[in-house]
Parts: structure tokens; C-alpha cells; sequence
């Protein structure tokens, strides 16, 4: 659909079933409402059934030209829409897949071949048309018509003849005898489509049985636990029979839904001994009975409408106008004579008329009937094995009885499940899931706000919100209470305290007024637990703080001392550099008087040598002089 790649369309109950030891004993799945109309109408760009796209892509060598098979656009059912691939699906795959599921359950090669086998039948009946005679009556057009004509014939192994005159005229039965009667291409083509949606509805329904089988249900089984999986609330822009037994479905749902929450409520009050008043909450009886209710409710009319063969979708507006137009939840457009509409308990919803009278009538044409039991295949005569005829009484020799024309209804059907379903539930234990698409794209990342509140409305969730909300909303258990909000009063978790009493002062300091204390929790009316929850935030912001201070003090004075601990190694290698810088200044000055000194010492050394010398020189000179003086005057 346009809203889902994988839609079942049909409601789902499952069950699995254990004995009086608790052990597993079997398993079961009802099935409800199955959309047969998408196997003849589909629209645009919507597909119909997997199986069609899956069996005309994957069918191959033999299969296929046994079946007849060509692409899924060559099939009229198909070809109302341009959708026949899905993005990431590969329908060839899929059918492979879908083979070995079947193999899976037990399901042998032969009964697989008889399923799809029926699968390809409806698609060649939809390609049967039909042209007007000379007589006011129907046949089978020529060329690709009667080809597919023969293909279904061939496929279930029926007379073509016979079906011809099965599929153009109709047989009816009267006190006095059959009569036969053409009938003309319109009719003929809806009496084609009936018995396409039949075919597609009694092997859905062989299918679910021999699943049963397969798994083993327990009829005898002592407790089950049991998964239903069934339509929302529908509505469109054009809503036909379909959306008005869905809708009827969770109308039923939704009052199981809110007796189940209103009377966990009072039971809960009732256990805990606190004082309550009673909750006021939205009881849609009243427009189930105007559905439901013998021997005048919508159902019934549709039904009595069905009976009369010109019978129109107007004529059953306006008898629905004629029998409810003073009901609260009911109302008439003022442009449409074919439509009405209902104020469900999601919304107002107007629905079309048009097709009730067709898709309300759940039975198999005689003719049909007749044809396909004359099939020389075993398969397709089981399928449609007469059913067990009602006990009745003779009205005489050569009459009928008048439960020999009982009408069978789907609306009257569906009704019937309904009721079974609901005292199943009615029996058990409920929890509710509800599902909640953020987009109507299929994407992720998109959060449509307007969307997310219609479904949390049709899903009678704001309902139970509002029931919840009108007693005490908020509730806890002692301990948890103590957990949650104990550190308003940590002087009192010493363990000399109790539970309950802890409580209590809590709820007294608090000042709150509008709270009851039950036998093990705590109740509180709608915004005290706000109230609770600040002041809790208020502490816990007042300690958070206190322990900030403590955190940066500490974390100040580590980094202190570290950054002292840091100047310190600093000082002490700058300052150890700094001596030993002036220790080698020293070392060095000290060499270098010591080498000054020395120097000094030899140049005055050597200056004093050669002083003594030419001191010495003169001497000797000065002393030779004198002496050569002194021995010349002698």
C-alpha cells in the first residue's frame, strides 16, 4: 500500500497453547477479514498480493508453461497499477523464498504446486472479457479473452464450455424449478470478479488450515498465549465496505481497550484501600449497537438490501437515513445520497455506498459452484466441497425448506468472529503495543507531528491517557518513592524509619494536598509528581553545587601544588645552573690569575736573568777597565 511495502491486509490472531503442566502443546492461527477486493481492484500505485508478482517473475522452464505465465503487466488484475517492482525486493527471490517457507512447514511439492496453481487461475480469469449477443446476453470475447479462458480451464481442469456458461448466464431457483437466464457483460464481468475473490479467500483460508495442521493446534489445550495482530483505525479520502468492518473491529477493540484500563483502575483503588470517585470515561456502546444490534442495525440493514436483487446503493443511504437520522453518531453529507457517515470514537468518518451491496455478499454462485465440482482436479473439487446443509424441518413433499436460501453475509460473518475474538479476550490477561509510524513517506529521520497525534488518537491512546489522568496518574511503590525522592530527607534513610513513613513526611514537608497512601504505594493526581520532581531537582542542584565547590577546591589546590611543585624543580635547575655557571666563572677567573700569575713570574724572571747579565756584562767591563786602569799605573 501506499503506506506499508508489506501489508497483510487481513486481521491475525496467534496462539500458542500449553497443557495443564505449562508445557507447549500446540499452536493456532485465526485469521480475519481478509481483503478479497485487492484481488480484483487495486489502485494506483498500490500492488495486489505478493504471490501474483512473486509466481510471474519466478516461475520458470516447466512451471511456466504449465501455467501459462507472463510478465505481471500482462495480467488486467495487475496492470490497474504501474507498481510491480519494489525498491530492494527482488520478486524472483521472494518466490523462491516463499517456496522454501513452505517447505518449512511441511508443506509438500505437490500441495505447493496446487496453491500457485490457483494463484495463476485468478490471474488468467481477470484477462476473460466479455461482449454483448444479440439476445441481450453475454459470451466470451475472442482472440487473448478465450485464450486466457482456456488457460484457466486447463490450469484447474475444468469443462471450457461449461464455464463459459457458468461465467455468462445464471441459474435461479425457484419453488417450481431452475431457471437459466443470460446475463449481460456487466454482470457477467462481476460475477467473473466474484468468483476471483472467492478462489484468492478459500485458498487463503486452505492455506491457514493446513498451517494448523502443520504446527499442531490443540484443541484441548488448558491456557495459551496469543499475539493479535489486526488492522488500525482506517480513514481515507473514499471509504468503502472494507474500512467500515475495520473500523467496526476497532471500535469493538477500543471498548475492550478502555473497560480493560478503567478496571485495572478501580481494582488497583480497591486493592491499595484509598479513596476514589468514579472515573468518567467515553463508552462507544452506543454506536456498536446501532452497528450491531438486531433486528435494526446497519449490519442487518445491509444484509435485508442484499436480499432484493435491484436493490441500489442509494436505496440503502437512505434507508440508513430513514433508521438512524436521529442518532448522535450518525449523520448525512449533504451532497452524496450514496454516503453516510459515523462519529467513531477517532473521528468522523463518511463511507461510500457504492460497493456494500457487492462486497457484502459472502456466497458462491451455484453455477460456479456447480463447475468447479465438476473440476477433474482433486484439489479444486476439496476447495469447494459443498457445505454440511442446516437440520430442517419438511414442508412437504416437493418443497423446499426456506433455510435452503439462508443468506450468508460478510458483514454478519465478521460480526460473528468478532464476538468469538472478543470473549477470547475476554478470557485472558491483555497487554496492549501500539505501533506508531513517525512518516507517511517510509523514510527514516522524518518525524510528522500531526500524523504521529491522528494515530495516537485512533489508537485510543489520549483516551486512556484521559482515564488515567482522572484518578491518580502517578503512582509508585514505597521503595521506589523512598529511592526517587529520599534525598529530600536523607536524615531519615538511617533504616530506623519505615517505608511508608519516610513517605508520608516526605509528601507532609512537601506541602502537597491532592496524594493518597495506599497499602504499598504512593498515589498522586495529575501535576504532583511535577511538583515532587522539582523540588527534588532543587536539591539535587543545591547538592550538585555543594559538590562543585568541594570539586574545584580540591581540583584548585592539586593544580596549586602541582604548579608549586613545578616552580620549585624550575628554581632549582635555573638556580643550579646559575651556581654552576658562577662556580666554573670562578674555576675559570681563578686559572686564569693562576696562569697570569705564573706568565708574570717568568717574564719578570727572564726580564731579572737578562738584567743580571748585562748587569753582569757591564760589571765584567767596567771591573776589566778598572783593572787595566789600576795595572797601567802601576
Amino acid at each position: 500500500t501506499v503506506r506499508n511495502d508489506n501489508s497483510s491486509r487481513f486481521g491475525k490472531f496467534m496462539e500458542i497453547q500449553f497443557d495443564a503442566q505449562n508445557r507447549i502443546s500446540g499452536a493456532a492461527i485465526r485469521t480475519y477479514l481478509l481483503e478479497r477486493s485487492r484481488v480484483v481492484g487495486i489502485s494506483d500505485p498500490e500492488r495486489a498480493y505478493h504471490a501474483f508478482y512473486q509466481l510471474c517473475a519466478g516461475a520458470q522452464g516447466e512451471e511456466r508453461e504449465r501455467l501459462h505465465l507472463k510478465d505481471a503487466s500482462a495480467f488486467n488484475y495487475l496492470a490497474r497499477s504501474t507498481c510491480f517492482e519494489l525498491e530492494g525486493v527482488d520478486n524472483a527471490e521472494s518466490y523462491r523464498r516463499t517456496r522454501q517457507a513452505m517447505d518449512v512447514v511441511g508443506m509438500a511439492r505437490q500441495e505447493q504446486d496446487d496453491a500457485f496453481k490457483l494463484v495463476a487461475a485468478v490471474l488468467h480469469l481477470g484477462n476473460v472479457a466479455f461482449e454483448e449477443t444479440e439476445d441481450e446476453g453475454s459470451r466470451v470475447a475472442g482472440g487473448a479473452s478465450r485464450e486466457s479462458l482456456e488457460a484457466f480451464a486447463a490450469i484447474l481442469q475444468l469443462d471450457t464450455e461449461s464455464l463459459t456458461k457458468a461465467l455468462t448466464t445464471r441459474t435461479r431457483k425457484t419453488f417450481d424449478g431452475a431457471i437459466s437466464s443470460p446475463l449481460l457483460p456487466a454482470a457477467a464481468e462481476s460475477g467473473r470478479d466474484s468468483l476471483a475473490k472467492t478462489l484468492y479467500s478459500r485458498l487463503f483460508d486452505w492455506i491457514v488450515a493446513r498451517l494448523n495442521d502443520s504446527i499442531g493446534e490443540d484443541p484441548d489445550s488448558e491456557l495459551l498465549v496469543g499475539v493479535l495482530d489486526i488492522y488500525g483505525f482506517e480513514q481515507f479520502q473514499r471509504n468503502d465496505f472494507e474500512q467500515f468492518c475495520i473500523n467496526l473491529a476497532n471500535e469493538k477493540l477500543q471498548q475492550h481497550f478502555n473497560q480493560h484500563i478503567f478496571k485495572m483502575e478501580q481494582e488497583l483503588y480497591k486493592r491499595e484501600q484509598i479513596n476514589w470517585s468514579y472515573i468518567e470515561f467515553v463508552d462507544n456502546q452506543d454506536i456498536l449497537d446501532m452497528i450491531e444490534k438486531k433486528p435494526a442495525g446497519i449490519i442487518d440493514l445491509i444484509d435485508e438490501q442484499c436480499q432484493f436483487p435491484q436493490a441500489t446503493a442509494e436505496d440503502l443511504a437512505q434507508k440508513m437515513v430513514q433508521s438512524f437520522k436521529e442518532h448522535p453518531r450518525f449523520s448525512k453529507p449533504k451532497l452524496d445520497r450514496e454516503a453516510f457517515t459515523l462519529n467513531h470514537y477517532a473521528g468522523r468518518v463518511t463511507y461510500q455506498t457504492e460497493n456494500f451491496l457487492g462486497k457484502n455478499k459472502d456466497y458462491v454462485v451455484e453455477d460456479h459452484q456447480k463447475c468447479l465440482q465438476a473440476s477433474s482436479d482433486a484439489f479444486v473439487v476439496e476447495l469447494f466441497k459443498p457445505e454440511e446443509a442446516p437440520k430442517a424441518q419438511a414442508k412437504g413433499p416437493g418443497r423446499r425448506t426456506q433455510s435452503a436460501f439462508k443468506f450468508s453475509s460478510v458483514a454478519g460473518t465478521f460480526k460473528g468472529q468478532l464476538r468469538k475474538l472478543m470473549d477470547a479476550l475476554n478470557t485472558t490477561e491483555p497487554h496492549y503495543i501500539r505501533c506508531i509510524k513517525p512518516n507517511t513517506l517510509n523514510k527514516p529521520g522524518i518525524f510528522q507531528s500531526p500524523n504521529v497525534l491522528h494515530q495516537l488518537r485512533c489508537g485510543g491512546v489520549l483516551e486512556a491517557i484521559r482515564i488515567a489522568c482522572a484518578g491518580f496518574p502517578s503512582r509508585l511503590p514505597f521503595d521506589e518513592f523512598v529511592d526517587r525522592f529520599g534525598l529530600l530527607k536523607p536524615h531519615l534513610l538511617d533504616g530506623s524509619v519505615e517505608d511508608r513513613e519516610i513517605c508520608e513526611k516526605l509528601l507532609a514537608d512537601a506541602g502537597l494536598q491532592e496524594y493518597q497512601v495506599g497499602l504499598t504505594r504512593i498515589f498522586l493526581r495529575g501535576g504532583q509528581m511535577a511538583v515532587m520532581d522539582k523540588l527534588r531537582q532543587e536539591a539535587m542542584n543545591a547538592a550538585a553545587i555543594r559538590i562543585q565547590t568541594h570539586v574545584r577546591g580540591w581540583l584548585a589546590r592539586t593544580h596549586f601544588k602541582r604548579v608549586l611543585k613545578a616552580v620549585i624543580v624550575l628554581q632549582a635547575g635555573v638556580r643550579g645552573m646559575l651556581a654552576r655557571a658562577e662556580a666554573r666563572r670562578r674555576r675559570e677567573k681563578k686559572a686564569a690569575t693562576k696562569i697570569q700569575t705564573e706568565w708574570r713570574r717568568y717574564a719578570a724572571y727572564s726580564h731579572y736573568q737578562k738584567v743580571l747579565a748585562a748587569a753582569l756584562v757591564l760589571q765584567a767591563y767596567a771591573r776589566g777597565m778598572k783593572a787595566r786602569l789600576r795595572f797601567k799605573d802601576m
